[in-house]
């Protein structure tokens, strides 16, 4: 194709005079200039200049991921424990010497449960004065407390036919009223006649007397009402059916003087109870048991064994009577194992051993064995023989798991032994602790880093980086909600104080004064232990130390803002928005305040580390968030003292570096932006 030499001269003087105007320099007032030096696009380039603030927002957004993304993949919570299975030597067994009588009822016998209570003090008196056989009345009836064999007690009721009374007392015999002078007899009481109700009515005293008798006149519970009684001393009233004599009431008498409960007369013995003064004597008949109470405690051949009441109550009777007994449909024999009372089966196998001491596993299940508790025995034996405090017994335990702490059993389900060491301690008196390593399911807590823990676990068996990850969340939240907080009030008071003016700029600077003035710390503080003392939870807490720290801050922020709206103020474009008639709160927060945005962003960004400083002293101290909310102040907190300091290494480095870094960020950010937004300010 041909082209024409003057259009290709043409196109190339075209293309040289592109090139140079390329190479001139822009002019300020060129437009393509002003799309090139745009204020954000000149901010952002002079930041992305400034090496240290790239690498505190490359640390920022490692942070921001590693606290609020991180947690979404990780495996571990920040309050999930973690257990293991390990070696402790833990409590056991425990072997006390049953010290106090445990009653048990005979056949269908019922008793009151305060009688059975009362029987050890019975027994201890019986003891004590080395009788063997004690009366007691209670509640009309009269029983025997007889000594069987050693450490077994019966306790008898009597068929009681009450004969006379004795002594000093009082017989009701009515009640009178001074309204309408009325006298109302007991029943069966005959009247005394008319002469005996006026001499009540005339009574002043609290006794009077009548034909030689002497009455007791006793205010009733109802006004103007008084129950009268007859005094009786030194009588004995009879039974209509029973016929005393001199002899009787010189034998029932001689028994009061002595204290007995009771007392032989012509074959027949008689029961004495003192009420009151007045003593009761009743006839003995046909005694039945009602109660057994002994001190043994049944150690059985086959473990965990149980035994009925029945079966206690004919064995402890069979053993004072050193003969056999039938209970629960078989047939038993009684002997001596050791020196302690033995119990046989019919084919005179061991079935049982009474002992005074109880043995069961620490948790106070039955589940040792026989052989096991006689081992126990004979050791504590020997202990107390040689005034032992503690002692070592090698015996056969079942054997556990290292995996998971069960036991091991074998093809046909019966569980595995092997030896074990058991320290019996004593403990206080005739108190045994039986102790002894043994696999348990314990909290993982102060694991050292590895693979299942990257950064191990603290005291409560948390995963220390998990907690990390959300102590991370917790201390990046406060420091942004409390410096919107300070920016949102210093804004609104300083953009008041610097457009207005005058007294109104008089006063929210006076206030800033007083905040100025406030100790920021002791104030904390106090309101910690005033949350302590409050039982506040620990979100509560949460927003409150947040409030409280923005409440505190703004007053900086404020006096920065009133500066700088009072240079603005009387610049042209405020005057032209008055004269357009914008109204006020649009000129401050329209019109000013942007302008003054880039030094809030400024102070807003260098506090954020100083906020995060804060939060984790006062939860240092432990006046912040409480447990088990993690922060990164707590989870120094925890390992705070000395010993903990030099073992736990691994939780408070990598907490304290966390908190370094992001500090360091936020300063280095904080700097990057006052560079950028002011390049004179370097100079």
């Amino acid at each position: 194709m041909e082209r024409n030499l003057n259009e290709i001269l043409k196109a190339k003087e075209e293309q040289e005079a592109l090139k140079e105007r390329k190479d001139e320099q822009m002019h300020l007032d060129d437009a393509a200039r002003v799309k090139i030096i745009s204020p954000g696009r000149l901010v952002a380039k002079r930041f992305a200049r400034n090496r240290l603030a790239i690498v505190g927002s490359v640390i920022l957004i490692v942070m921001f991921v590693f606290s609020f993304l991180c947690p979404i993949f990780y495996g571990w919570g920040q309050t999930e424990v973690d257990y293991k299975y390990d070696h402790i030597n833990k409590n056991y067994a425990l072997a006390k010497e049953n010290s106090e009588y445990l009653s048990y009822p005979v056949g269908d016998s019922q008793v009151d449960s305060s009688l059975a209570n009362r029987m050890n003090t019975y027994i201890s008196a019986m003891e004590k004065n080395g009788e063997t056989s004690m009366t007691v009345f209670e509640d009309g009836t009269f029983y025997t407390v007889d000594f069987l064999s050693d450490k077994i007690y019966e306790l008898n009721r009597y068929d009681a036919a009450p004969v006379c009374v004795f002594g000093s007392y009082t017989a009701k015999i009515g009640r009178f009223a001074f309204i309408g002078n009325t006298f109302t007899y007991e029943e069966g009481v005959e009247s005394l006649g008319s002469g005996f109700e006026a001499a009540v009515a005339q009574a002043t005293g609290a006794e009077f007397e009548y034909r030689g008798q002497t009455f007791v006149k006793q205010k009733a519970d109802a006004p103007k009402t008084f129950d009268i009684y007859l005094k009786v001393s030194d009588a004995f009233t009879y039974d209509s059916s029973f016929t005393g004599s001199a002899d009787f009431e010189k034998a029932a008498q001689a028994a009061a003087d002595a204290g007995k409960g009771s007392f032989d007369f012509e074959e027949q013995t008689y029961s004495i109870g003192e009420n009151d003064g007045m003593y009761v004597v009743a006839a003995l008949n046909d005694p039945s048991p009602v109660l057994v109470s002994t001190e043994y405690y049944y150690v059985m051949q086959e473990t965990g064994a149980k035994v009925s009441d029945e079966f206690r109550v004919n064995s402890l009777m069979a053993i004072a009577e050193n003969k056999g007994f039938e209970a629960d449909g078989a047939s038993y024999t009684v002997g001596s194992e050791d020196g302690n009372p033995a119990i046989y089966d019919a084919d005179g196998a061991l079935y049982a051993e009474l002992s005074t001491f109880v043995i069961r596993r620490y948790d106070g299940s039955d589940t040792m064995n026989y052989d096991l508790k006689m081992a126990i025995l004979d050791t504590i034996s020997s202990m107390e023989e040689l005034g032992e405090e503690k002692h070592e017994l090698v015996h056969e335990l079942p054997k556990q798991s290292e995996e998971d702490g069960s036991y091991v059993l074998d093809d046909e389900g019966n569980y595995t032994y092997e030896d074990a060491t058991l320290t019996i301690n004593r403990r206080g008196n005739q108190e045994y602790v039986i102790t002894c390593d043994m696999v348990n399911y314990l909290i993982n807590n102060y694991c050292t880093p590895n693979a299942h823990h990257i950064l191990g676990t603290d005291a409560d068996g948390y995963d220390v980086l998990a907690r990390m990850m959300y102590g991370g969340r917790i201390s990046l939240m406060v420091g942004f909600v409390v410096v919107i907080l300070e920016t949102i009030l210093g804004v609104i008071m300083g953009g008041l104080a610097g457009y207005f003016g005058g007294a109104v700029d008089n006063i929210i600077m006076r206030l800033v004064d007083i905040f100025y003035c406030l100790p920021s710390m002791p104030i904390l503080i106090i309101l910690g232990a005033m949350m302590d003392a409050q039982r506040f939870s620990t979100y509560a807490r949460l927003f409150v130390m947040m409030a409280s720290l923005g409440i505190m801050g703004w007053a900086g922020i404020a006096r920065l803002v009133r500066g700088q709206i009072l240079s603005l103020r009387e610049q042209d474009f405020m005057i032209a928005a008055e004269a357009t008639g914008v109204r006020v709160s649009r000129r401050i927060f329209r019109h000013l305040v942007p302008n003054v945005m880039p030094q809030l962003i400024v102070t807003a960004t260098s506090g954020l580390g100083g906020i995060i400083i804060t939060e984790s002293t006062l939860s240092f101290l432990g006046l912040g968030v409480k447990h088990p909310l993690a922060t990164w102040g707590t989870m120094i907190n925890s390992v705070s003292s000395q010993a903990a300091l030099e073992h736990y290494y691994y939780i408070w480095i990598p907490v304290g570096l966390l908190i370094c870094l992001t500090v360091i960020a936020f300063n280095f950010v904080g700097d990057g932006l006052r560079d950028a937004f002011d390049p004179k300010s370097k100079e």
